[in-house]
């Protein structure tokens, strides 16, 4: 909590003596626990029978309301709050400088000489409120007493029989019980906080500075005189983020609440995904953010005036756009129509002219009556990806329903109606050169997770009847026809339309490739792609290759070597088990919610029937050409050679995650496949035995071994849970997030992309292609990123208590789960049924 004082913004304040300690101890606040249901999903069906696929489960509903409170995260309530008489040395004014006995101390002075001074506090405000809320200015208009000991009193009014104070110098330790208030100037504290601590110079406070690891700063308690001291990274990190958030919000002052600092970090980053990073990651499209949404970090093009680009039949937007960029001129926003019919051969030819691809509008009436257009919201991943991305939107759905963000999922449901009947396909993003292709299919899940939120409200129905028509249409005109159907095993592959160059990769990207064709014509690099891409240019084998890079970017696995030149080929496990789950949910919907038929806009009706047979005839052609028995895995089928690409990739859980495998083979998949994926940070992507050596020559690619990401970590949870493995599930997510929270305690409360799930240490940093998305912040990292932010809050919901309690502690993994066994080995040997020794069964359990 915030206050500021009720002085003049330019006068000086006491600043604490710059006294340090050499002892370097994180001081974490682990004792903060919250609840957890270590529930069920909503939405997890039970696991298929041996001769009968799984269908669906009637989705329950998952009350989560508890959570803040349990987290300690509710509105603290002030105490009783004493008045003091202060008075103050008259020979001090603000042009004395320092006093003598307290070189460190500016006493205060204009403004604060009444004998019964108040200070302006927000000391009613939430410790935990937003910065908005906190270091809003505007929150500190009540002024009320500070709690605080008397200071420079002339006179004594103790009764005689009383017990005399001994006396103390100024800058002494404040010994008041329980959390304290912080009095802080800011740019002095924030200025000795980076010269003392942060050594390496990069604007964060890490494990990796080599500073003393303590500051003391003035209690307001004393009006700044004595001091407290601030210990360890993490405490020091959180003083760092909090000076900087109140120096963007204006503040010379503040009073801080020291519960900001010692907060417990699971308590602190669940707070700080729910109310802050969801907020700063969300977008519209209207005429209040279309000067920054339609900027491009990824665009290479000369080009750089925005552009947003409006489909062929959305005249009304057309206007609506129009008109903005008349009221705009300076923005020189330019409004272009899509043709009616969109080829590759169009996509290629705006290349040059990269632009946003509009989303669905409200429409609005605003106070004079006039209508208007207000942008359906949506969320983005974060960093360099500003648009709205297919699977990413998925994953970031399940969090921001664990949040009660059913507006943003809800929308972003919208949003993929709009793509899919004015694009044809969910678009692996809303910008132009993302035109020609999709991304890994996640619709009729996430509208019946956001349906469950809102089928008791008006024309939630209508929602789920829309929702269903356009996963439809994507399944029937995307996924099962040319070119992406194979149609020889009738599985599907990712193979998008295209031609040319990706615009949007890094520039250098491709250099390793095109060098000798640049050799070989005598060109340089830009000049032998402008050529190929304009079609001057024939070469084959470029061709081909990058008929296999679109599809590994259709495919979200951006890029492994599991599909180096392969993966247009490929029917993968990952992809045909996204389809049978649309299968199965569709009939779900259709039989339960529509009395067995649903309408589509062309009059014709859709039935379970139809949709139950499609999903048991995909799920024996998966058994068929995917599953391997004796390797207790799914593998990808390559169409073009007819054989199994062994890969062993993570994707193979999908399965479980989609309901697509037996009991029996489940149980294959958790003896046989799990250990060659677990490794200290939960799930990674693929084994270092598929994988590889790498080296110069062969460069580390970021969804291949160490590498972990969240899309498979909770594919992976859910996917267990629905078939019974409780309790493997509990420890992946429990891996997963110990290893998030870890980096988020030391290195200054970074959330990234992705992790080198293989690394104890420094998790974060990744040594492969564009590296990491959500480093190199200055003092504060404000958004996360988007699925790890969703992945962090929902692992959370499904984790049990006890889980929470000691990941609130920071207990490494290892010891949690081998603290765990010996309770299970002891529990096991007191226990003697007929004859039967328990406690060997189990050791011999643990042991396999």
């Amino acid at each position: 909590m915030s206050a500021s004082d009720s002085v003049s913004p330019d006068s000086p304040l006491p600043v604490s003596p710059d006294s340090v300690s050499p002892d370097d101890t994180a001081s974490l606040n682990s004792g903060s626990s919250s609840q957890g249901s270590g529930g069920d999903d909503p939405l997890l069906p039970p696991p298929a029978t041996d001769d009968e696929p799984i269908l669906w489960r009637q989705p329950k509903l998952i009350d989560n309301t508890a959570d803040s409170a349990a987290n300690g995260n509710g509105s603290a309530k002030s105490g009783k709050h004493h008045q003091r008489h202060i008075s103050f040395d008259k020979s001090v004014n603000k042009n004395d400088g320092p006093s003598s006995s307290n070189p460190a101390t500016v006493v205060l002075t204009s403004g604060v000489n009444a004998k019964h001074h108040r200070r302006s506090s927000s000391s009613e405000i939430d410790p935990y409120s937003t910065p908005a809320v906190y270091y809003n200015p505007e929150s500190e208009k009540k002024s009320i007493r500070l709690l605080r000991s008397r200071t420079l009193s002339t006179v004594d009014r103790s009764s005689s029989d009383r017990k005399k104070w001994l006396p103390r110098r100024r800058g002494s330790k404040d010994e008041q019980l329980g959390p304290k208030k912080l009095l802080i100037h800011v740019d002095t504290t924030l200025k000795r906080l980076l010269e003392s601590e942060d050594t390496d110079q990069n604007a964060q406070i890490t494990i990796e500075d080599d500073g003393p690891k303590v500051l003391e700063v003035g209690t307001a308690n004393s009006n700044g005189y004595n001091t407290t001291e601030i210990r360890g990274t993490y405490q020091l990190s959180n003083l760092l983020q909090e000076l900087t958030l109140a120096k963007r919000f204006g503040r010379k002052y503040i009073i801080l609440d020291e519960q900001r600092l010692t907060e417990n970090p699971v308590a602190r980053l669940q707070r700080l995904i729910s109310k802050e990073f969801w907020n700063a990651l969300t977008r519209k499209i209207d005429s209040s953010t279309i000067e920054t949404i339609a900027l491009d970090p990824k665009s290479r093009s000369d080009d750089k005036r925005p552009r947003v680009y409006i489909p062929f039949s959305e005249k009304k937007q057309f206007i609506f756009y129009s008109e903005i960029a008349k009221k705009n001129p300076k923005l020189d926003l330019q409004v272009e129509y899509l043709p009616e019919n969109i080829t590759a051969d169009y996509v290629k030819s705006i290349n040059d002219k990269p632009g946003l691809l509009a989303l669905a509008l409200d429409e609005t009436v605003d106070e004079n009556g006039n209508e208007s257009y207000v942008g359906v919201p949506y969320v983005v991943p974060g960093g360099r990806f500003n648009e709205l991305y297919g699977w990413d939107s998925y994953m970031e759905s399940l969090g921001l329903l664990v949040d009660n963000r059913v507006d943003l999922a809800k929308g972003m449901v919208i949003n993929f109606c709009y793509e899919i009947k004015h694009y044809g396909k969910i678009l692996n993003a809303n910008r132009s050169y993302y035109l020609t292709r999709s991304q890994p299919p996640f619709l009729t899940d996430m509208a019946l997770r956001v349906y469950e939120k809102i089928k008791y409200t008006n024309g939630a129905l209508d929602f789920l009847a829309d929702s269903m028509r356009a996963a439809i249409k994507e399944y029937k005109t995307v996924w099962t026809a040319e070119p992406r159907l194979d149609p020889v095993t009738g599985l599907s592959r990712y193979r998008p339309d295209g031609k040319g160059i990706p615009p949007e990769t890094e520039a250098s990207h491709f250099e390793h490739l095109l060098f000798p064709f640049c050799k070989r014509y005598r060109m340089s690099f830009e000049e032998f792609q402008q050529k190929y891409n304009d079609g001057e240019i024939h070469e084959p084998t470029l061709d081909e290759y990058f008929l296999h890079d679109r599809a590994v970017r259709e495919s979200g696995h951006d890029t492994t070597y599991r599909f180096e030149g392969i993966c247009a080929d490929l029917a993968t496990i990952d992809l045909n088990s996204l389809l049978y789950k649309y299968e199965t949910d569709i009939a779900h919907t259709i039989r339960n919610m529509f009395d067995d038929k649903l309408t589509m806009e062309d009059g014709t009706v859709e039935t379970s029937a139809i949709w139950d047979r499609r999903a048991r005839k995909r799920r024996i052609l998966i058994d068929k050409y995917m599953w391997d028995e004796s390797q207790g895995m799914y593998f990808d089928y390559d169409t073009k050679l007819r054989r199994r690409h062994t890969y062993e990739s993570a994707t193979t859980f999908w399965a479980l995650w989609a309901g697509l495998a037996s009991t029996k083979q489940a149980v294959r998949m958790v003896e046989e496949s799990l250990p060659k994926f677990e490794v200290f940070g939960g799930l990674v992507s693929g084994t270092l035995a598929s994988r590889g050596e790498t080296g110069l020559n062969r460069p580390n690619r970021q969804w291949d071994y160490p590498y972990g990401w969240a899309p498979q970590q909770i594919l992976a949870w859910v996917g267990l849970m629905r078939y019974g493995y409780e309790e493997e599930a509990q420890r992946l997510i429990y891996r997963w997030l110990f290893m998030i929270t870890k980096a988020f305690v030391d290195y200054n409360g970074v959330v990234v992309e992705k992790y080198n799930v293989t690394s104890p240490e420094d998790p974060h940093r990744v040594d492969a292609e564009y590296g990491n998305q959500g480093l190199g912040f200055k003092g504060v990292a404000t958004e996360g990123f988007g699925w790890v932010n969703a992945s962090y809050v929902y692992g959370l919901s499904l984790l049990s208590s006890r889980f929470r309690r000691v990941l609130g502690a920071l207990t490494p993994p290892d010891v949690f789960f081998s603290a765990l066994r010996r309770e299970d080995d002891e529990d096991a040997e007191t226990l003697d049924i007929d004859g039967l020794d328990i406690g060997s069964v189990a050791k011999a359990i643990n042991h396999s």
